[in-house]
């Protein structure tokens, strides 16, 4: 039997359109969503804790949402910081397309949601912020997170959410392991904000 996950690249879901609202002190947005996305119902309350928590993203420059789902990071990410670029990225087409028609939904016509393998070789981010995907595996994980923050720009960081219980201390670990200063910004709930500088 085929067990669908929302890091595949075409979900086998049937599709079932949803709205979710992402209330945020600064910002409320109305997002479509889907099955076979990542929390189609519902805000998830690490990328919640994500948003509440993080500094203001670089007013300019390339931006990245690494794991964009419907677009809650990418969205917050361009309202506010409106002169800057913010590259949403996800392996789930559907994803990708949700986030596209979230951003145009709510006037934000510098998010450019697209697969990880369209965004060009030369971009550097600013900042990434991300909820990835820790169930696609540790192996799989430290690869995408290592091809993503080599292209931190320098001075740049990169803030990731983690649920204590999925490994954020090891990750973290990890993270120093490899020459990448990492520090704990926040913990809340169940989750740590990491913060990941450009090395």
């Amino acid at each position: 039997m085929h067990v669908a996950h929302y890091f595949e690249e075409s979900p086998q879901a049937a599709s079932r359109p949803g709205m979710v609202n992402l209330v945020l002190p600064d910002l409320h947005l109305r997002l479509e969503t889907d099955r076979g996305v990542f929390s189609p119902d519902r805000v998830d309350s690490g990328t919640r804790v994500l948003l509440e928590t993080v500094p203001p993203p670089p007013g300019e420059g390339d931006l990245l949402d690494l794991g964009c789902g419907y677009g809650p990071i990418a969205l917050t990410m361009a309202s506010r910081a409106p002169g800057a670029t913010v590259w949403a990225v996800d392996v789930n087409r559907r994803s990708v397309e949700l986030c596209k028609r979230n951003a145009e939904s709510a006037g934000l016509d510098k998010v450019r949601s697209l697969h990880p393998d369209e965004v060009p070789d030369d971009v550097r981010f600013q900042a990434i912020w991300s909820n990835p995907a820790i169930r696609i595996g540790k192996t799989a994980l430290h690869e995408m997170l290592t091809r993503w923050l080599d292209r931190l720009a320098p001075g740049g960081s990169a803030y990731l959410v983690v649920q204590k219980h999925l490994g954020s201390d090891s990750l973290q670990r990890w993270l120093g392991e490899q020459g990448r200063p990492t520090s704990r910004l926040a913990s809340r709930a169940a989750y740590r904000i990491l913060k990941v500088d450009a090395r």
